[in-house]
């Protein structure tokens, strides 16, 4: 049976696990092996009491609910998994990490997963160094259906097919609901390929894929949105990041000719925001921020059909 920390006066066991080190002065002249071992599990024990001990049981009664409100008390920092063992208070504390953020809905982002989204400019978080082992809450928000969406994405992994099939499926299930990055790595079977993949999608295939930093401002960092099923024509896939960037912030991502912005987003109203070529590129419009103008989806097919 798994050993749970026992939060107590956290001076006294200070004091405790001092004397048992003491103690142990003298196991260290003793040649028996397994005696020393055994003389340090009651330390291990208390170390692990001591931990958990720094907050108490009106603030959080169990190792989850430790974890959570060290995560929540230092949001968009990494915290390294060794930090959250110690609070926990407990070996199986990565479990308790992965139940938080599949049964209960935290967008909580290992490591790995973040420096795959950094790299292709879908995350911005300052970080020197991120190691595999760390951990960040990216926003304070849970997400209720997102046990749903693990399930689905559990899935859609074991199908036979490519990373960037598997991507769009998950996607297209979820058409107009944010998802998180690490549910779609979970997807991708965890190979680090699935953000360059997914910007493909966007910037290749013309997949209405957005981010925070792709045209959603309102969408919570870290998570991706296929906006509707409608693929791009092929000249408006090959606009830059930049330029799309910089033309809707120019535009204030709201639609130049009706005022149609995200915030009056609604499920019965899936329009969202498209880049209208004054010239048309067929007939030689560049892709620049001069010859670009943000339209909603309705007044964008207006504007193609009078022409």
């Amino acid at each position: 049976m798994v050993r749970r920390s026992k939060q107590s006066d956290t001076e006294a066991l200070r004091k405790n696990l001092i004397e048992l080190f003491k103690d142990f002065e003298n196991k260290l002249l003793d040649g028996d092996l397994r005696g020393k071992v055994l003389a340090l599990i009651p330390a291990h024990h208390l170390i692990r009491d001591l931990g958990s001990s720094l907050v108490t049981k009106e603030e959080a009664a169990s190792a989850q609910d430790r974890i959570i409100l060290y995560l929540r008390t230092y949001p968009k920092q990494f915290v390294s998994g060794d930090e959250l063992m110690v609070i926990s208070g407990i070996g199986e504390w990565a479990r308790r990490v992965r139940e938080l953020r599949v049964e209960l809905g935290w967008n909580i982002v290992s490591g790995v997963t973040a420096k795959e989204m950094i790299e292709q400019g879908d995350l911005i978080l300052a970080q020197e160094k991120i190691r595999v082992n760390d951990y960040v809450l990216l926003d304070e928000k849970q997400d209720r259906e997102a046990a749903f969406r693990w399930k689905c994405a559990n899935t859609i992994r074991k199908k036979k097919s490519g990373v960037k099939e598997k991507l769009l499926d998950f996607l297209k299930l979820n058409v107009g609901h944010p998802v998180r990055g690490e549910e779609l790595r979970y997807v991708a079977n965890g190979k680090s390929e699935w953000a360059r993949r997914l910007r493909e999608l966007r910037t290749e295939e013309g997949w209405a894929v957005a981010t925070r930093t792709s045209g959603r401002p309102d969408l919570d960092i870290g998570t991706y949105v296929l906006e509707n099923l409608d693929q791009a024509p092929a000249h408006d896939r090959k606009i830059p990041d930049e330029v799309r960037g910089a033309v809707l912030m120019r535009d204030r991502h709201t639609c130049t000719v009706c005022g149609w912005h995200h915030a009056n987003w609604n499920s019965s109203d899936p329009r969202h925001l498209e880049l209208h070529h004054t010239v048309h590129h067929s007939k030689g419009g560049a892709n620049s921020e001069s010859n670009l103008v943000t339209l909603c989806t309705v007044c964008h097919r207006s504007a193609h059909s009078q022409k």
